[in-house]
């Protein structure tokens, strides 16, 4: 389901793309300007309050990988006015820092804010699933 209007889904799927770009060249700064400030971000078992802890977050984590290569796609995106929902489906090849490399998919669950900056993330919720390669 794809509700709202077009320009609106454009920047959401613009706002998505940012997101995958900041992963894939582990800039923190960029990554960050896809959260709101009062977002939470909801992985592996546990909850991450407010943009400044979730950048530290990926930073601590981020710094683990060799390298790291992030694919997402929308599978939903419903507009409501100032608030949007979410379906992202994502791919990643992960090469963690002496260890093997692996695959990981899974889903985020996505609620969207319109911010005077422009759309950005306030909750995701992922649920991995692991690949073998």
């Amino acid at each position: 389901m794809f509700t709202g209007s077009e320009s609106d889904r454009l920047a959401l799927r613009e706002l998505l793309d940012r997101y995958s770009d900041a992963v894939n060249r582990l800039d923190a700064d960029a990554w960050s300007a896809t959260w709101a400030d009062n977002a939470s971000w909801v992985f592996r078992g546990g909850k991450v309050e407010g943009r400044e802890a979730i950048v530290a977050t990926w930073t601590k984590a981020m710094a683990g990988f060799d390298s790291v290569w992030f694919s997402a796609f929308p599978g939903m995106i419903a507009v409501d006015g100032d608030v949007a929902a979410m379906t992202t489906h994502t791919f990643e090849y992960l090469s963690a820092t002496g260890a093997a490399p692996r695959l990981q998919s899974g889903i985020y669950k996505d609620r969207v804010v319109r911010t005077g900056a422009g759309w950005r993330f306030a909750e995701r919720a992922f649920t991995p699933k692991e690949m073998k390669l």
